[in-house]
């Protein structure tokens, strides 16, 4: 009898991350991810490499792997560095990336909602040009039956012989299990990224009705104004007094 396949996500951010207000902690994302039945999750903060050893305690009675992983920042770009040591915070050129991948080969290198019409994507010009760099392709979960970046992307993939994941890109809860990966692997790291490079992978997908994806998208829109609001707010408060801001 065969191992049954391993629903897994590969793309979630909490309140840890250093760029987006996220309100679920850690612990909150492996509670939800176990109620969905999920059994890895990577956490990928915005350049910064999520310490997983406490999460990871926590996550493994719950029986869920936990990756390392961060959404890291190349040349303006987003890209997923999956299962990579801390030294992956360093990256911020494609030849860094190339080195990166040398010295560690169990990594993984997405391309997140690679062609969605946002600046900080990847875009047919750098997936072209750097495509021997890139192990799998996102399938992002915001989409809806109308209206889906995730066509493109698919066509690409297909064409380039890549893999390609499900993910949630997960800002807030609601959207867990809506877009997921289920992966033919042993309950391991190193194992779950070796079978998706090896496309042992399939993607889940259902897309959001439009007003779910309308209310999913007001939702980070009022965040991400409240955090640019509160930005000033919070360096005041940290600058010395009678210090200067020049």
């Amino acid at each position: 009898m065969t191992n049954p396949m391993l629903k897994v996500e590969l793309h979630a951010h909490t309140s840890d991350d250093p760029v987006d207000r996220i309100p679920h902690d850690g612990r909150a994302l492996v509670d939800a991810a176990a109620a969905h039945g999920y059994h890895a999750i990577a956490v990928t903060l915005h350049d910064a490499q999520f310490e997983v050893e406490a999460l990871a305690a926590y996550a493994r009675e719950h029986g869920i792997v936990v990756i390392t992983g961060i959404e890291r920042t190349i040349c303006g770009k987003h890209v997923l560095l999956l299962n990579f040591p801390k030294c992956a915070e360093q990256v911020s050129h494609f030849d860094d990336l190339a080195r990166l991948k040398q010295q560690a080969p169990n990594g993984l290198v997405v391309a997140p909602h690679p062609l969605f019409p946002f600046s900080t994507c990847l875009g047919r010009r750098l997936l072209d040009r750097h495509a021997d760099l890139i192990d799998a392709v996102e399938v992002n979960a915001f989409y809806t039956r109308w209206v889906d970046f995730n066509r493109p992307a698919v066509r690409w993939a297909r064409a380039h012989g890549k893999p390609m994941v499900g993910n949630g890109d997960i800002h807030r809860l609601s959207i867990l299990g809506r877009t997921y990966s289920l992966v033919d692997a042993e309950p391991d790291a190193d194992a779950i990224v070796k079978a998706i490079r090896e496309g042992r992978v399939e993607v889940c997908t259902a897309p959001l009705t439009s007003v779910e994806a309308a209310a999913y998208m007001t939702r980070l829109t009022i965040s991400g104004l409240r955090a640019k609001l509160s930005a000033p707010v919070r360096a005041a408060v940290r600058q010395p007094i009678g210090s200067s801001s020049k």
